[in-house]
């Protein structure tokens, strides 16, 4: 049992997937061609955005938006401190920093009620972040960032194809920024991104910044990044992408078997926020010690994840920076577990996690 079994997705998608792997090698064309048009094309359709961006990673494509916001040196931005930690380490790439804010205890996502208290001078965005599979209050948080003159930059990293109030992640926001790591819903072969975005004049600064600051050859009007998407990579996020509605069904199916079959009531089970749909890019629990659960699960040979140990703040990386404890971040990080979760986890293996869990004691 594994916490993630990639290779047995990839034996549901390798016919398409060799075929058309092949068929791009033959054309001997491997970057910025016909399949990144298309798989940005079919992207915006998916979303319901106007534009894509494709790109080398999620991070890159937070790096990029916060450029394309003019977000640089001395800037704030809002964010949360329970996330990946590079959320907080595109902030600080281009420049600015991060100014963290607590989350909501249910769904783990940033707290938009504690929002404007933070807001001064310097502050330039909010960079809320879907963690989890499940979206943030985004209508409320684009509503702050529009009363307040601020960027709203979505981190949907792990919340593709999840909504809320009937629009997807991704669509709230000045830019969604998106990662196709291969646990993701949507995942490549290696690493891939994305942004999206309604504006223009912001479209095309992006794609110059993805490309060493300039459109055509030779011609460079800024400095940039080589942060593009190879064909590979965007032929088989292509393929996935036709059949995501498919696997994110399963993905539920899975978290509803968890929701019916654990029942110990040492464990807290995710809240599911009924204004969206949570694709549950993990299916994180929580109980108050952890630590003797991790003991319970290992020697039963069950798979675990700790997503995230600590709050970002407490990171070596931000030693130097004055951060004040939040706590209901410090509780979480120190409470919640994530479980095997995929769609290709069979009912057996389901049904073992849970026994196991039940008998905790």
């Amino acid at each position: 049992m594994k916490i993630f079994d990639l290779q047995k997705q990839f034996k549901f998608f390798e016919k398409k997937i060799n075929k058309k792997i092949t068929k791009v090698l033959s054309s001997g064309s491997y970057i910025l061609g016909e399949n990144v048009k298309k798989f940005e094309r079919n992207s915006c359709k998916y979303l319901g955005t106007k534009y894509a961006v494709s790109c080398n990673s999620g991070t890159d494509a937070l790096v990029m938006s916060l450029r394309a916001a003019g977000i640089g040196t001395n800037d704030h931005v809002i964010t949360s401190p329970f996330t990946y930690f590079a959320t907080s380490e595109a902030i600080s790439l281009v420049g600015a920093k991060p100014i963290f804010v607590d989350i909501n205890p249910h769904t783990f996502n940033i707290n938009h009620k504690k929002i404007k208290k933070l807001i001064a001078k310097k502050t330039k965005a909010i960079l809320s972040v879907n963690l989890f599979g499940q979206a943030c209050a985004l209508d409320e948080i684009s509503q702050i960032a529009r009363q307040h003159g601020l960027y709203h930059i979505e981190d949907c990293a792990q919340s593709f194809g999840s909504s809320y109030k009937k629009r997807q992640t991704g669509t709230y926001g000045d830019m969604g920024c998106f990662s196709f790591f291969p646990t993701k819903n949507l995942g490549c072969f290696g690493d891939g991104g994305l942004i999206t975005l309604k504006n223009k004049k912001m479209y095309d600064l992006l794609m110059k910044l993805r490309t060493h600051g300039g459109i055509k050859r030779n011609q460079h009007d800024l400095i940039g990044y080589n942060s593009r998407l190879d064909e590979i990579q965007a032929a088989i996020l292509d393929i996935k992408l036709q059949h995501l509605d498919m696997l994110i069904d399963k993905r539920i199916k899975v978290a509803n078997l968890y929701f019916k079959l654990i029942k110990n009531d040492k464990i807290r089970l995710p809240f599911v926020d009924k204004n969206g749909v949570h694709t549950f890019n993990q299916f994180t629990i929580r109980v108050k010690k952890r630590n003797k659960l991790e003991d319970h699960l290992r020697k039963n040979g069950i798979p675990y994840g700790i997503y995230y140990s600590m709050p970002i703040y407490k990171y070596k990386a931000y030693a130097t920076d004055e951060y004040k404890s939040l706590p209901m971040v410090e509780k979480i990080t120190n409470e919640c577990l994530s479980l095997p979760i995929y769609p290709e986890i069979n009912t057996k293996d389901i049904k073992k996690i849970c026994n196991v869990l039940n008998e905790y004691e």
